[in-house]
């Protein structure tokens, strides 16, 4: 107990054992149920929940950006939408704010039908606010300025050593960061959908939390804790089926279909594991849709598919096989590759390097590509850690 908690109480305390009459047994008693009173108190106010500690953060401050992550998915947007819909009740402006493109289906449907705004930006200097938040990442990344990013919050279910300055909250035991948000709104007493005229959320909110949490967990089937289901199950009065459908089952890009038979006809398998290498591509989204269509085929358990767009080389590895955990097997592979990243979880990962210092530009005597390939197949096999 700090000392002017503790100075309080026995200010208190003094008071009770000056009355008229007062016995010292009567006021022993008086100060040890005010010292517990107040330290109750304390108690209970360090131990607020993340939600009131987050919206207290965003409530101190005229405004924010929310940052996602390059090439932003249904989870972080959901999320972001998450973090506006707390701000607003704190009167803090938001702006949604993403590196990269917005390219794969699924994505791009998911801006559309819920009618969301988000802004892209090339570097640091494109911030719209000076208090950065970010979700579904803990460590700025993919624009110029990005390690000069001091963020004043992470919401965050990837591992990862990133904090905010004010506010941290990263659960790796969860299967989507939509579900952090979800869980902050159950816990300030939201209700999907809710007629008595209390905090609602919306039922663009409620389908976008449900669907972030359904894509990063092919549909509640991988990655999930008990934290996805009872979100799910919180959220779904609110959903819009209509809308959710449309999110889920947008058409189809014809350079997609391309690239996943592109990845099949190419795929090189080794006993359980498979890496394929697909060329040139001009959406590197098709990339981790054609690994999950691959990890499809029987017999196979772990599977790489590779592309190269603009000089880079970009890595989409998927995982159901216990002995291989996805993320550390790629992480692995460039460790020693002058400006590469990869990484992930266990039964999802990606990365990407740049194939001229793969194949020896700057230190190091270089790979090739052929070469490579192999490394992922030993990274995949435990032979290389």
């Amino acid at each position: 107990m700090s000392p002017g908690v503790a100075g309080g109480a026995v200010a208190q305390a003094d008071a009770v054992t000056s009355l008229p009459g007062g016995r010292p047994a009567i006021a022993a008693g008086a100060v040890l149920v005010v010292v517990a009173l107040v330290a109750v108190g304390w108690w209970f106010r360090l131990r607020r929940s993340p939600a009131a500690r987050f919206r207290a953060v965003l409530a101190g401050r005229d405004e924010i950006t929310v940052l996602l992550h390059p090439n932003p998915d249904p989870d972080a947007m959901a999320a972001a939408m998450g973090v506006q819909a707390l701000a607003g009740t704190v009167d803090t402006d938001v702006t949604v704010q993403y590196p990269g493109q917005i390219q794969r289906q699924e994505n791009r449907a998911f801006q559309t039908v819920l009618e969301q705004d988000f802004e892209q930006i090339e570097t640091a200097g494109d911030l719209e606010a000076d208090s950065v938040v970010l979700v579904d990442h803990n460590e700025p990344r993919g624009f110029h300025g990005s390690d000069a990013i001091d963020p004043v919050a992470v919401v965050d279910h990837h591992p990862g050593s990133g904090t905010g300055a004010e506010f941290t909250d990263v659960r790796p035991e969860y299967g989507a960061c939509a579900t952090i948000l979800a869980e902050y709104f159950d816990e300030l007493g939201w209700e999907p959908h809710n007629t008595d005229g209390g905090p609602s959320v919306s039922d663009t909110l409620a389908t976008g939390l449900l669907y972030g949490i359904q894509s990063d967990t092919k549909r509640l089937t991988n990655g999930c804790s008990p934290a996805e289901f009872d979100a799910a199950s919180f959220l779904y009065r609110g959903v819009d089926e209509e809308r959710l459908d449309r999110v889920a089952n947008p058409q189809v890009n014809a350079e997609v279909l391309e690239v996943k038979a592109r990845a099949i006809t190419n795929r090189e398998v080794r006993n359980a594991f498979a890496v394929s290498d697909v060329g040139d591509v001009g959406n590197v989204e098709s990339i981790p849709q054609a690994a999950e269509e691959l990890l499809r085929l029987e017999g196979v358990t772990a599977i790489v598919v590779l592309g190269r767009r603009d000089g880079t080389l970009h890595l989409s590895g998927r995982s159901r096989d216990d002995r291989v955990h996805m993320g550390k097997a790629l992480k692995a592979s460039v460790k020693d590759i002058p400006m590469a990243e990869a990484g992930g979880h266990a039964r999802m990962g990606g990365g990407q390097l740049s194939i001229e210092h793969m194949e020896g530009l700057g230190p190091g005597d270089g790979l090739t590509v052929p070469e490579f390939r192999d490394r992922l197949f030993e990274a995949m096999t435990g032979e290389l850690q």
